[in-house]
């Protein structure tokens, strides 16, 4: 078959592109469709991603990449206008606007959820747009144009023959907003360097972005709480918030780079997962080092968090959270066992697995 891949950027290095690399390890021949690509690529343990591909932009890779978060009404117009009749299969991997492409063969579409600023967490966008200073600006033009963008958006979504979600979560999410039925197929972790990570254990660790849906606040108030030691990784909008509410308990790591995070998750007793997320690589990560996890009852979290490899707490308050830590103390976990566990997340089953689908699928009338 002749292939195309299509995503929404290539800016990064997280869960999404992740993605597109293992479909571009599958197809390496198939050209990947985006709307903007960083031309100097990011350096993952020795490798620069994609410098073997055939990376072909819109017009918005002439725009600065930090205008990213602006451009959704034009990554939607682009995307529509792409003409990809050529291909015998397309597969986009979306939570934006990628699968606006048209396409005379098979569209199978592999969505990390429906677009957040439209649908779940409208609200949310609302309260903080992330934009800094314009935020009253955004806070407008959301307002405007989310009646007529959640229309294209839907509209959008029907074009795909096939649904592919990245968890239960997302299938549920997909079929509340779209009306579409998903087949669920779990994202590549990188299962192998997180298992190799040995050390001794003390403390909980929390790690993300810091942003409100996050909900590291409940982390840092829980282990204030409770006066035990709490490591918080990374960096983001909340974390002046953050620091001002932390006991002495509390220690702040907003410069571990990639390289560093299997020991960081391999130190922890547990991981602490407060948000809600449509799944949750950075858990899984914590997993694969052995590490329990413990997780808001909600999102991506219920498709691997069980009694043998962590607990849940059932209120999204640190109260909830804090009587978990608790009953925490009192559990013993065979962490040999959770890593191997983790397993089921590799990148090899992710490329089984969505082969397997497209060879069930991408042949039918």
């Amino acid at each position: 078959m002749k292939v195309a891949i299509v995503c929404d950027w290539l800016l990064g290095t997280g869960g999404a592109e992740r993605v597109v690399l293992e479909l571009h390890h599958m197809f390496p021949d198939a050209p990947i469709y985006t709307s903007q690509y960083d031309k100097n690529p990011k350096i993952w343990f020795g490798n620069k991603w994609f410098e073997d591909a055939d990376i072909r932009t819109t017009w918005l890779q002439k725009l600065p990449k930090s205008l990213k978060k602006f451009l959704p009404v034009l990554r939607a117009w682009a995307f529509s206008r792409m003409n990809l009749d050529d291909y015998d299969l397309v597969i986009s991997s979306s939570g934006a606007e990628a699968k606006f492409v048209k396409t005379k063969g098979k569209h199978i579409t592999y969505c990390h959820s429906p677009t957040h600023y439209y649908w779940g967490r409208y609200e949310e966008y609302l309260r903080h747009p992330g934009f800094g200073r314009p935020d009253p600006l955004a806070r407008l033009g959301l307002r405007l144009l989310v009646g007529p963008m959640r229309y294209w958006d839907h509209k959008a979504a029907q074009r795909p023959d096939y649904f592919i979600a990245n968890s239960n979560y997302s299938k549920g999410q997909i079929k509340k907003y779209y009306n579409r039925d998903s087949t669920v197929i779990y994202p590549p972790v990188d299962i192998g360097r997180f298992q190799q990570a040995k050390s001794s254990r003390h403390g909980f660790v929390v790690a993300g972005r810091q942003a409100p849906y996050k909900r590291i606040d409940l982390a840092v108030k829980a282990a204030t709480k409770l006066n035990v030691p709490l490591v918080v990784i990374g960096r983001g909008p909340d974390h002046s918030k953050l620091k001002r509410v932390a006991g002495r308990s509390i220690t702040f790591l907003t410069n571990v780079a990639d390289v560093e995070m299997p020991e960081k998750l391999a130190q922890a007793e547990a991981f602490i997962f407060p948000g809600v997320d449509d799944f949750g690589i950075v858990a899984v990560e914590a997993l694969a080092a052995g590490t329990p996890v413990i997780a808001y009852r909600d999102g991506g979290a219920l498709d691997y968090v069980d009694t043998s490899n962590g607990l849940f707490f059932e209120e999204q308050i640190a109260e909830s959270l804090a009587k978990a830590m608790q009953e925490f103390s009192k559990l013993s976990f065979n962490h040999s066992k959770i890593a191997e566990q983790a397993e089921q997340f590799s990148g090899a089953n992710f490329r089984h697995n969505m082969s397997s689908y497209i060879k069930q699928y991408a042949a039918k009338k």
